[in-house]
């Protein structure tokens, strides 16, 4: 298993890809109140330019985190919501529960008919050149970018968004048209040896770039500041949680961190313990391999003095953990913007 998904990551670094993520919710918003609604829903700043992407965090009446989202503008004034697979009805529940009582926003579920393709690699413009009019370059579609698109006939929402750190592509489907649009995509993509790409190539890649799971690293017992999620808070204006998350101040209980394990056998299994001075400090909440960078990489929520002489048990043993500080793969997104 581990030669073939590092087979697929060495793909999407090097050439081109392509995976179906068929899991992940998706929530219409319309209305007048829409946009004011979400930004009082989300501490951090809702895009309003259509045909726009961004992602956001909703909070709790604590002030931790409660879901993480991306909020799309379509051209046509339409937003889309997009969440974790296993948050469909988490969130909507959540939404449903802070809508407005006049009635100005409206939500509507559309995750039973849509699926996603993901494209990705440094070929996937090429790709999406050959088998979709208009201009994908990266001035005429640059990152955060959302638009109406024909994959070959197949009827799409493609965003300009990445999971893995690479050039990449979310083309967004009625379930009926997902067959059209992967054929069109394959056989654009074979003059560029596309191939494919499944979760744990994605785990790995985007382990290595610092993005966080809901459920996993993003979990209700913290805050965004916690989380290492400070740029997402927006003070200077009112959101829900805030006055909870104002009044805990600076003081940070736990700090979610990245580590480097010294082994190269396997790594961690979320909530494997932690060790320093003898005691445990806590515990693995996500790890995975960097096959780009040939890292052994984990995520844990740390007391912040804990700096050093850190362990973590991997299949009953102990190995020594060190403190990255960030991500570790092309952490200035250029990839990705190019």
């Amino acid at each position: 298993v581990h030669e073939l998904v590092a087979a697929e990551v060495a793909r999407v670094q090097n050439h081109v890809a392509l995976a179906e993520v068929n899991g992940f919710n998706r929530i219409e918003i319309t209305g007048p109140g829409a946009r004011d609604w979400l930004d009082y829903m989300i501490c951090s700043r809702v895009p309003r330019k259509f045909g726009k992407v961004g992602l956001g965090y909703l909070l709790n009446d604590y002030g931790n985190v409660k879901a993480e989202a991306t909020i799309a503008n379509l051209p046509d004034g339409r937003i889309w919501y997009g969440s974790a697979a296993a948050a469909e009805f988490h969130d909507m529940d959540w939404l449903s529960k802070h809508l407005p009582k006049d009635g100005s926003v409206t939500l509507r579920s559309l995750t039973n008919d849509h699926t996603i393709l993901v494209l990705a690699g440094p070929k996937s413009r090429a790709v999406l050149s050959a088998c979709a009019r208009g201009d994908w370059s990266a001035a005429g579609f640059p990152w955060l970018s959302v638009r109406e698109a024909r994959i070959g006939h197949a009827p799409a929402i493609v965003m300009s968004v990445s999971f893995s750190g690479e050039l990449a592509y979310e083309i967004h489907l009625p379930s009926s048209a997902l067959f059209a649009a992967y054929s069109a995509l394959m056989r654009a993509g074979a003059a560029h040896d596309i191939g494919h790409f499944g979760a744990r190539a994605v785990d790995s890649m985007r382990m290595e770039k610092g993005y966080l799971h809901w459920k996993s690293d993003l979990i209700t017992e913290f805050d965004p500041y916690e989380t290492g999620l400070d740029r997402f808070v927006c003070r200077d204006k009112d959101f829900l949680g805030k006055a909870a998350l104002m009044a805990r101040g600076d003081k940070k209980r736990r700090q979610l961190r990245m580590l480097e394990i010294d082994a190269t056998h396997a790594s961690p299994q979320p909530s494997d313990s932690l060790y320093a001075g003898g005691r445990l400090i806590g515990s693995v909440t996500s790890a995975d391999w960097g096959h780009r960078t040939g890292k052994n990489i984990a995520y844990a929520f740390l007391q912040p003095d804990i700096v050093e002489g850190i362990t973590v048990d991997i299949i009953g043993k102990p190995y020594a953990a060190r403190l990255l500080n960030g991500p570790v793969y092309d952490p200035d997104n250029s990839r990705v913007k190019s």
